[in-house]
């Protein structure tokens, strides 16, 4: 080896032995790093992902699949097709669902072959009918895990909390017995009793992880033109609390890995889920506004304060300002402002 190799060769060994771990495990899965890119139009093709994960991220939720999508292509199929043979509304039928999956199987394996970070399918549901025979080919395809995005707003009065619960569980359930790739479920922060629901979901061993929160389309009203119109599609740091809470409340509660998702946007961010007990974290928001190039920006942020407060990995500080490690965590539980407030008139 030349003098000039041996010296590379130090260098590096060097370089890496005082670099920060910034490592993790979700779902069983290695990610080199906490963040992930969430489920959104960046992750829809297989250049974008790669763009993604050559500026660091840790994994890909790739674009999720709608059981509307599916259903909105077969009525039109439906609609415009005549035809006088036996058969001929089920054909249609099977051949709409194997278009629109055949393009989702074809992401999957493009950005298999492209990228080396875990790829994560998204299937958005609101039942455990249509869609859970395509998970068996999401699984041939190679996909990493899959995260099930259950929808449940309730605002139907004829439902009780109790059949949302059971809509969670019978999703779960299908989906599980077709795979063995393993699951994380993305909640709905709505639930008469959310911690109950996430330990009682956690207990079923057929999930492996829950990421909190489903950001949902918001409605907001424009005053001058009388019509209902979408608020802001892309989140805010304020966003951040509510899985910062919950986060913090179900860390120490079950063994299962926990995402934050919504209203993380820089290094701050990420750190205070982490801290809270997060496993990783979800971003999407912030890449729209700043570009993927905030991907590297947020984790020399990261390493940075881990250099400043002598944390070699991430399992040094996660969870240490958790409800169960914090010295005040009643702080987590409050919901009044008495504090702030109570003395003014």
């Amino acid at each position: 080896m030349s003098l000039v190799c041996q010296a590379e060769y130090i260098f590096m060994e060097n370089t890496s032995d005082d670099m920060n771990d910034l490592s993790t495990k979700y779902l069983g899965l290695d990610l080199k790093n906490p963040l992930i890119i969430g489920s959104c139009g960046f992750t829809n093709s297989v250049g974008k992902i790669k763009e993604l994960a050559d500026h660091g991220a840790g994994a890909i939720v790739l674009k999720s699949l709608f059981e509307e999508q599916i259903q909105a292509e077969l009525s039109a199929n439906l609609e415009n097709y005549n035809a006088d043979y036996p058969g001929a509304t089920d054909y249609i039928r099977e051949y709409t669902r194997g278009n629109e999956v055949d393009e989702y199987l074809q992401l999957i394996s493009g950005a298999k072959e492209m990228v080396d970070i875990p790829i994560i399918a998204s299937i958005n549901c609101v039942s455990a009918s249509e869609w859970v025979s395509f998970a068996q080919s999401i699984e041939q395809q190679g996909a990493d895990a899959i995260e099930l995005n259950i929808s449940l707003l309730p605002s139907n009065p004829k439902m009780t909390s109790a059949d949302n619960e059971k809509k969670y569980l019978e999703i779960i359930a299908a989906v599980s017995d077709m795979v063995s790739i393993p699951l994380t479920l993305k909640m709905s922060p709505y639930s008469a009793s959310l911690a109950n629901l996430i330990q009682k979901l956690s207990w079923t061993d057929r999930v492996a992880g829950f990421v909190l929160f489903n950001r949902y389309y918001s409605p907001d009203i424009d005053i001058q033109k009388m019509v209902v119109k979408s608020a802001n599609v892309l989140s805010s740091p304020a966003e951040g609390i509510g899985p910062l809470r919950w986060i913090a409340l179900m860390s120490g509660l079950i063994e299962k890995d926990l995402v934050a998702s919504t209203g993380i946007h820089d290094s701050e961010g990420l750190i205070k889920q982490l801290l809270a007990g997060a496993t990783a974290v979800q971003i999407v928001s912030t890449v729209y506004k700043n570009g993927a190039g905030q991907i590297a920006t947020i984790l020399q942020g990261l390493e940075t304060w881990m250099e400043q407060n002598s944390f070699s990995s991430l399992a040094d500080f996660r969870g240490k300002l958790s409800y169960q490690q914090a010295t005040e965590p009643a702080v987590f539980e409050r919901t009044q402002f008495m504090k702030y407030y109570g003395g003014l008139s």
